[in-house]
């Protein structure tokens, strides 16, 4: 067994090119030294402030490449066929390899140099990275004219892609190729759909076992060399610095999907789609690549940091005059452990820290479950983690679905619904991290307060909440799919309009008829013949014409309907911001109950404890749960060999209650958790209060009456 790295004194001796890095120039003769450029590379990485740099930078691509794919999930559903069920699933994949080795870092983190297991870990995540990518290049071009075999002219002649989905005469029906079939259907391009989504599942599994030592051994490697002044701010800075990743996995998100998903290979002429177009695919692998380059740079200096650093002898000087500035009875309280000499800290530290070096993997093993259990009869800890369980599954949830709920509820493109969520969502929700902490700090809140400060978060975001269920209208008409509701006919109930019409029901090339609002699968649904592009007022706009099934033969236009709710999409975003934010507010006090109520002697284990609980309880099932209840909403699947593969049409009334009801459920749990807590400590401060009533009458007797005999009644006192 390796020492315990730990302070100065303890176990750990300074190497000695430690102690040379840090010599100052007047250890040089004469007062002055002339580096070379070893002694530079060893005086820049021996450098704590160097090392806390580089680190938060890594936390961020982190976060940056494993928040990407939770912004293009939509994207990927339809490139592939995925139902969000599915998507769900594969968000959360990662959780896997990281909740099953995580439990392990606490025993091995003494053990190991811990930069140089950083950037292997970090080197995995990039490797990750472009293997999520890897079923761009592997896969065929996608084909966004029509989702089934190609269909043949009976003459051998492929069709046009555009003349797929008009209503040719019968004379003229497209009949299956003889080459394609059922059989090979099923075996080829099942085949196919397999190996990518097992690459893409691979890929999430990877980039969670190589994200397990990245926070923890960063987080240990600093608190253990930087001076005990200084160690809060460099977390704090790493924090912050680490909450910009979700931000610019949205925008990195918002800037890639609005670029054609095969831009490494575009068909020659170009194509017919925009982004509004509900066929696009946005380059959903170009971002994967990105996030992998910038975490490849960030992983480089990590195995240039030694495995001991010099402990930092100095606090900051600016934090110092900021302490003296904002000093108080309660930063001075706080501050009175981090004054004390390196060699005394570690002796008042955790006892199953303590012991944690000297157990073997058995012991480790045998020990967890006995201080699990303990913990988790407390009854303050176990309400506080279900608390953030609840606010982590919506988080999750929210995180992953976001996107594509306002996708299909209000008509938006994938970018832009990135870009509103990068710029409004995850900076309010960061401020709300900010403001619950400075309240906490400045106020010297107890644990009750605490409480209560939670609970107002709980509930102002419940309330924020409820607005969000009645903004939003229903689906637009669907030909053939959603009941008729005017006076316009439906499909099914004139048949006539089709009968020389073999359509498809693989093809998906929707139009819309402006005048009533009615949307048809293809240009063959409506019964239209030609085609004509409108190159004057716009080279993507498409329109046909001679559509039988369209009242009085009015042209109508490629694509689907326009919501109707779209100038809803930003007072909705607002909305969701807000209670985000209100909700984020909780997070720091939460903490502090935690750290407050539970035994110090548990208090280590205890955290790690509430993380692992919160990815098995939230992180991992919570995406899963929010897909199928999208999946329940689904008005119209398309098929794939026969399987059902994505949703090309929703309720949106039942996606808006379900997507948003399944939050406030959420909600609701967090809120009635921190009831309970307020509960109990106004039990535990009352029955504090009765013990303290009840020996004051006691001291009194005991002042009146002395003598031997007393002594039974005081112990009973």
């Amino acid at each position: 067994m390796g020492p315990r790295i730990g302070p100065m004194g303890e176990g750990s001796q300074m190497p000695e090119q430690d102690t040379k890095a840090m010599m100052g120039t007047e250890d040089a003769p004469g007062g002055k030294s002339t580096p070379g450029p070893q002694d530079v590379r060893t005086r820049v990485f021996h450098n704590l402030k160097f090392f806390v740099l580089c680190h938060s930078l890594l936390q961020l691509a982190q976060l940056m490449i494993s928040g990407y794919l939770k912004s293009s999930i939509s994207t990927v559903e339809k490139r592939f066929g995925l139902s969000s069920q599915t998507s769900g699933l594969l968000a959360s994949f990662n959780e896997v390899g990281n909740t099953a080795l995580i439990v392990f870092v606490s025993y091995f983190g003494s053990r190991v140099h811990r930069p140089r297991l950083i950037g292997c870990g970090a080197v995995l995540v990039a490797l990750a990275g472009l293997v999520m990518a890897l079923p761009h290049f592997i896969s065929e071009p996608y084909r966004f004219e029509h989702t089934s075999p190609f269909y043949y002219h009976p003459a051998g002649n492929m069709l046009p892609d555009f003349e797929s989905s008009l209503c040719l005469p019968t004379a003229l029906a497209l009949t299956p190729a003889l080459g394609p079939s059922n059989g090979s259907c099923s075996d080829s391009t099942e085949t196919k759909h397999l190996t990518v989504v097992g690459i893409m599942f691979t890929a999430q599994t990877l980039l969670g076992v190589g994200g397990v030592p990245i926070q923890p051994f960063g987080i240990s490697y600093i608190d253990d060399f930087a001076h005990n002044s200084n160690s809060p701010l460099y977390l704090g800075v790493l924090f912050a610095v680490t909450m910009i990743g979700p931000g610019m996995a949205y925008g990195l998100g918002g800037l890639m999907l609005s670029l054609y998903v095969d831009i490494d290979r575009m068909p020659e002429g170009g194509i017919s789609l925009t982004s509004r177009d509900p066929r696009w695919v946005g380059a959903w692998w170009l971002g994967f690549l990105v996030a992998s380059g910038a975490v490849a740079l960030a992983a480089i200096p990590y195995f240039f940091f030694p495995r001991e650093m010099p402990k930092e002898k100095h606090e900051l000087h600016f934090q110092r005059r900021i302490l003296a500035m904002t000093a108080s009875s309660a930063s001075k309280a706080e501050d009175t452990p981090s004054q004390q000499s390196p060699r005394e800290s570690p002796q008042k530290q955790d006892g199953f820290a303590q012991m944690e070096p000297d157990l073997t993997v058995i012991q480790f093993i045998k020990v967890f479950p006995k201080v699990l259990l303990r913990t988790l009869r407390h009854p303050i800890f176990l309400l506080v983690v279900l608390s953030q369980v609840c606010t982590s599954s919506m988080v999750a949830g929210m995180a992953t679905f976001l996107p594509k709920f306002l996708e299909r509820q209000f008509s938006v493109t994938a970018s832009y619904a990135n870009l509103l969520i990068g710029c409004l969502t995850i900076p309010l929700s960061i401020l709300g991290i900010l403001v619950g902490g400075v309240l906490a700090k400045r106020l010297n809140l107890s644990s009750k307060h605490c409480t209560l400060l939670c609970l107002l978060g709980a509930l102002l975001c419940l309330l924020l909440s409820l607005p969000l269920f009645f903004m939003g209208c229903p689906t637009h008409q669907i030909a053939g799919i959603t009941p008729q509701t005017g006076p316009q006919p439906g499909l099914e109930l004139f048949p006539g309009c089709m009968e020389s019409c073999p359509c498809s029901s693989d093809d998906f090339n929707p139009v819309c008829d402006l005048n009533n609002h009615v949307e048809y699968l293809t240009p063959c649904y409506a019964g239209c013949r030609s085609r004509v592009a409108q190159e004057p007022v716009d080279k993507s706009q498409v329109v046909y014409t001679n559509c039988s099934c369209v009242a009085e033969d009015v042209p109508v236009a490629g694509g689907s309907c326009d919501s109707a709710c779209s100038h809803l999409v930003l007072p909705f975003m607002l909305l969701v911001s807000l209670s985000a934010a209100l909700a984020s507010i909780t997070h720091t006090p939460s903490f502090m109950l935690i750290l407050r109520e539970v035994k110090k002697e548990d208090k280590t284990l205890a955290v790690g404890i509430q993380f692992m609980l919160l990815r098995v309880l939230a992180w991992m099932p919570s995406p899963v749960i929010h897909g199928s209840a999208i999946d329940t909403t689904c008005l119209h699947w398309a098929q794939s060999c026969g399987r059902r593969a994505v949703c090309r049409y929703y309720d949106h009334d039942l996606l808006r209650n379900r997507f948003i009801g399944l939050q406030f459920f959420f909600k609701i749990g967090c809120l009635a958790c921190f009831a309970l807590i307020l509960v109990i400590l106004r039990q535990t401060d009352k029955e504090e209060g009765t013990k303290v009533t009840m020996s004051k009458p006691g001291l009194q007797k005991q002042s009146l009456i002395s003598g031997p005999e007393q002594k039974p009644d005081e112990s009973k006192v």
